[in-house]
């Protein structure tokens, strides 16, 4: 094996790892080359396989970035299918929201067991961050935080795949707080379940931290279920909304 492509195996195995996520930008060929004891020309080689590979995207001017490993779009457009199954079939933010319970919880287990100091910097930041929120337009901070356990779990079949779904699952979070929020009993419950996952993370307790982010989840689940069976509209909020609060909601 050339050095070029031991380089490149090693950066492979730091987005596997988890250590670069799906979207983060690649350190300058000189950062990378100081830390890895080699030339600029040898990084510069590695990059180009990785980029051959579809590991790694370039874009001119911006440098290079980790390229998803499950395919998917950055945006996900109004005539995409899964927008129109959003749109045209109620049962399909339940079908998310399953998703959701089950492979955050696995996530909020691994990342108990393995997040590193630096994770749990993140994680406190992300936790802050949607403390210091107004919670009626805290959908971004909010999905930030299950974003950024997520990524802790270091596993890069789990951080792909759910990266590659991030826009759809996002929807589950603005729906959650569009509808749950506004209502300060399911506010103060959402903000509880919050602080049990961010605690049980912090002390390495895998099997509360999976057993709450799940319970978190089903709950809002089961309340939005609630609130339908009970004749209320439930909110399904575009993705072409930055804040619901400042455009129109989509409501179908």
């Amino acid at each position: 094996m050339g050095i070029s492509q031991e380089i490149s195996f090693r950066l492979e195995r730091l987005i596997l790892d988890g250590g670069l996520a799906p979207g983060q930008k690649i350190p300058s060929e000189r950062q990378l080359a100081t830390r890895l004891g080699v030339s600029r020309a040898i990084i510069r080689e590695a990059l180009h396989e990785l980029q051959g590979r579809g590991v790694i995207e370039t874009q001119h001017g911006r440098g290079s970035f980790v390229a998803s490993i499950v395919p998917t779009t950055d945006d996900l457009e109004d005539n995409s299918p899964l927008m129109h199954l959003f749109a045209g079939h109620p049962r399909t933010l339940y079908d998310l929201l399953e998703v959701r319970e089950q492979l955050e919880g696995q996530a909020a287990e691994l990342a108990a067991q393995r997040a590193t100091r630096g994770d749990r910097h993140r994680i406190t930041k992300a936790y802050r961050a949607l403390e210091e929120t107004d919670p009626l337009s805290n959908a971004k901070p909010d999905h930030g935080f299950h974003q950024a356990i997520i990524e802790a779990s270091h596993n890069p079949v789990l951080v792909h795949v759910l990266n590659g779904l991030k826009n759809m699952m996002l929807l589950t979070v603005h729906a959650s707080v569009a509808n749950l929020n506004p209502r300060a009993e399911m506010r103060q419950l959402i903000m509880k379940h919050h602080k049990q996952i961010y605690q049980a993370i912090m002390a390495g307790k895998a099997r509360t931290a999976r057993k709450v982010a799940m319970a978190h989840v089903r709950f809002v689940q089961d309340s939005l279920r609630s609130l339908e069976n009970q004749g209320a509209e439930v909110i399904r909020v575009s993705l072409e909304s930055n804040n619901f609060h400042e455009n129109p909601t989509k409501r179908y």
